[in-house]
């Protein structure tokens, strides 16, 4: 039985890394696209020296030039880049690092037409998310049967994400919002919730 792995994104302190790892995270991302949990390279670079070597550290992009991704992966000794915008299968081939890839969820959807949109790509996984940081959920059937590596983002709670994991035992969940006590500071209470609910 393969366990569902956890991401805590919007990481933006060295105290939140921390906690959010030692509550059982495997994976913190830190968000380089325009956002109000957005961090600078030289902050993420602190806060990825300071983590276990068994946490994987995720930078979070959105449609930016591909040197810029490349020299701020380099630099902050960050894992995997996740790409979160309209980045084209010839875009991800020149990124020098693992990639999680976005696939946007529109309401007319189906496991057909999202497996259609992800199988122009050769990527490590999947990230299913209906709007960029907007914390709606989507209709998680729409997911069902599709045997690729999914990370399902997008709305989830320590009260729903059981649920999800139930449904469709993902690779992976990706939760900002629904563990903070206000945007990029996160809420120990909540974190160490949704860890225990998912696994």
């Amino acid at each position: 039985m393969k366990h569902t792995l956890v991401k805590i994104c919007g990481i933006t302190t060295i105290d939140d890394g921390l906690m959010a790892a030692e509550y059982g995270a495997d994976a913190l991302g830190f968000v380089f696209a325009e956002s109000v949990r957005k961090i600078s390279p030289q902050r993420a670079r602190e806060i990825v020296r300071m983590l276990s070597p068994f946490i994987t550290t995720v930078g979070v992009f959105m449609d930016q030039n591909i040197n810029y991704v490349n020299e701020v992966t380099d630099y902050t000794g960050i894992d995997v880049v996740q790409l979160h915008g309209e980045e084209s299968p010839e875009y991800c081939k020149k990124i020098d690092r693992r990639i999680i890839k976005r696939i946007k969820i529109d309401t007319s959807d189906t496991s057909e037409t999202l497996l259609g949109k992800m199988s122009i790509y050769s990527v490590s996984a999947f990230l299913l998310d209906p709007g960029a940081g907007s914390g709606r959920t989507f209709d998680w059937r729409k997911a069902s049967g599709i045997d690729l590596p999914i990370i399902i983002a997008g709305g989830l709670t320590p009260e729903n994400v059981r649920e999800v994991v139930h449904l469709l035992k993902p690779y992976g969940v990706d939760v900002s919002s629904g563990v903070e006590k206000s945007p990029g500071k996160k809420d120990g209470e909540k974190v160490a919730k949704f860890i225990r609910e998912t696994k």
